[in-house]
């Protein structure tokens, strides 16, 4: 009941602001089966074209206190290209009075028939909340691609999908990341936006009128993701379009473009239009369920992604090409676009299939924090080491942007890559003690053989001296790469929220790179991680303490060194374990 009086509410209050605006609009409860209307969108260039407009009907409680209205298009084209890809948000109008914008049709279908969605229920967006609440992750173990979409059954109504133009994007990239962007509601388009994405300087919004193409841009630069649609209306310097949600993620700043339409393609699935963006007009502000809205004239802060990529050439490295971009600054959205980003400046360059080894160095730079997030490592694979590399240096940037702290704000993204088409990894085989047995203050070698391919072996030594004072019990030595290591140590920091920005930083600052091998001397006695930092084999009254507060975590074990054996520009996988009896 509640619900209901609150969307009664925000649709009586967006429907009082029309009438005292500029805006003439005809509410859903006017509006009736047999009224003829026209529509205005964009079928060549920047040029606004009408079509006509046939009232069907109202279909009620078609989403959660939502309606639609049922309408068949026609004129200009749209008798062979039915609904289009790009018409989403196209104004409709009855009298010379607003009704909705068209945002929904049926897949496959042979007729132009449409979904409306009614103008009030698209103002009331403007009445939604503008913070959004944050959600922290717990982990930082992966990266989940999105799963596909999938394809509606015939005869149900689905949102237009929002047409994606990918620039400077290899086709492996797109065809790649593709399914991710259906199962958001989105359809990849390639090469079909202009080279270097949207200019910097605002354009003249007087170009935009209901019906104008506009372009969200999702990145611009060397690389571009631009999503297109149509502008529904203009009240002051509030716009509203494309009529159901981009993304859906609520409040955001995203820049959008005035854009022009190069041609229509028609499909048997879906037609669409295709569209290049041009100069930018302003920020989109909100995206809701039922609508796109934001303000002209204002410039949204973009993330700064610098990657260079350079490939081996006989024992050096050549550099190959830079590729400088802008990207949306948002939780969700910025550690995809690195990830399709990385993996496209690696394909460009170098094969995706096959034996590789691709080197990660880089930073994150946040604002107002000296700190800053180092990002090393290697990656190698018979096949598919670009995506590897992809996912996992977009991990970290993930978990620090989704962390629940609006205080820590990415400044800046710098990436070097380095590949080579040989795959550069050792795999820790036997691991030998000189002895089994040895009293405090003595010393032990630790001899561990790495095992390549083409019966490569490397043999590794080093030498340990038990600390003096180590009571008599069983010493643990285990030799690791840099992922298992990173989990054995930081497997109850990552499992919790984190309590501040610059733990976030620690936390990921803290992961071993896999260039290198890591053995880790331990006991099986218990450890507390206090605020992310261990505190191995405390004493028993300090134990007490700390097992009864809610704020520290328990180790299984308690670490009392590490050693770092450099393996060179090569990955290291696996892990074995020996142990050492200490003696009195």
């Amino acid at each position: 009941m509640m619900k209901t009086l609150v969307r009664t509410a925000w649709l009586a209050a967006a429907l009082n602001v029309c009438l005292h605006a500029a805006l003439t609009i005809m509410p859903l409860k006017e509006v009736q089966a047999g009224m003829h209307g026209i529509g205005k969108t964009v079928f060549a260039g920047d040029r606004i074209e009408d079509f006509q407009v046939e009232i069907l009907g109202i279909l009620r409680n078609t989403g959660p206190k939502e309606s639609l209205i049922l309408a068949r298009l026609s004129g200009g084209p749209l008798e062979h290209t039915g609904v289009m890809q790009g018409m989403s948000g196209s104004p409709v109008y009855i009298d010379g009075k607003l009704i909705g914008a068209v945002a929904m049709a049926f897949p496959f279908a042979k007729d132009p028939i449409a979904g409306i969605r009614p103008i009030e229920e698209m103002l009331a967006v403007d009445l939604l909340p503008d913070a959004r609440r944050i959600s922290p992750r717990r982990d930082i173990a992966s990266l989940l691609p999105a799963p596909d979409k999938p394809v509606a059954a015939e005869g149900r109504m689905t949102d237009v999908a929002t047409p994606i133009s990918l620039g400077g994007f290899t086709s492996a990239a797109v065809d790649r990341f593709a399914p991710g962007m259906r199962a958001l509601g989105l359809e990849p388009r390639q090469s079909l936006s202009l080279g270097g994405g949207a200019p910097e300087k605002m354009g003249d919004p007087s170009k935009l009128k209901p019906g104008s193409m506009i372009s969200v841009q999702l990145m611009t630069g060397d690389m571009s993701v631009g999503a297109d649609g149509t502008l529904t209306c203009i009240d002051g310097e509030r716009v509203y379009a494309f009529g159901h949600r981009f993304l859906a993620i609520g409040p955001t700043e995203l820049p959008f473009t005035r854009s022009e339409v190069m041609t229509l393609l028609a499909n048997v699935n879906t037609s669409f239009k295709i569209s290049a963006s041009q100069e930018l007009m302003g920020v989109i502000s909100q995206d809701r369920n039922t609508a796109i809205t934001g303000s002209l004239g204002r410039q949204a802060a973009m993330l700064p992604l610098d990657i260079e990529v350079a490939q081996q050439s006989g024992s050096a490295f050549k550099d190959i090409d830079t590729y400088r971009m802008n990207m949306v600054n948002d939780r969700f959205l910025s550690p995809f676009l690195l990830q399709m980003a990385v993996f496209s400046a690696i394909d460009a360059t170098e094969r995706a299939t096959g034996a590789a080894s691709i080197s990660v160095r880089g930073s994150i730079e946040f604002e107002n924090r000296k700190e800053a997030v180092s990002l090393r490592n290697i990656y190698a694979a018979d096949s598919g080491a670009a995506m590897l590399a992809a996912t996992q240096t977009a991990v970290p940037l993930s978990y620090l942007m989704q962390g629940g702290f609006d205080a820590l704000k990415v400044r800046r993204i710098s990436l070097r890559l380095e590949s080579s088409n040989t795959k550069k990894d050792l795999a820790i085989g036997q691991v030998y003690l000189s002895r089994r047995e040895a009293k405090p203050g003595e010393t032990v070698e630790l001899m561990t053989m790495l095992e390549g391919e083409n019966g490569v072996e490397v043999t590794k030594s080093v030498k340990y001296t038990i600390p003096p004072g180590t009571a008599p019990g069983t010493l643990f030595f285990t030799i690791a790469d840099g992922a298992q290591t990173s989990l054995a140590e930081l497997r109850q920091i990552i499992l919790e929220t984190p309590t501040s920005p610059e733990q976030m930083i620690s936390t990921v600052n803290r992961l071993r790179p896999s260039d290198k091998t890591y053995i880790r001397v331990w006991r099986a006695d218990p450890a507390y991680a206090v605020e992310g930092e261990e505190l191995p084999d405390p004493p028993p009254s300090l134990a007490l303490v700390l097992g009864t507060t809610q704020t520290v975590s328990q180790n299984r074990n308690s670490k009392i060194g590490e050693i770092v054996i450099d393996t060179g520009d090569t990955m290291v996988t696996g892990t074995k374990t020996v142990q050492l009896e200490v003696k009195e």
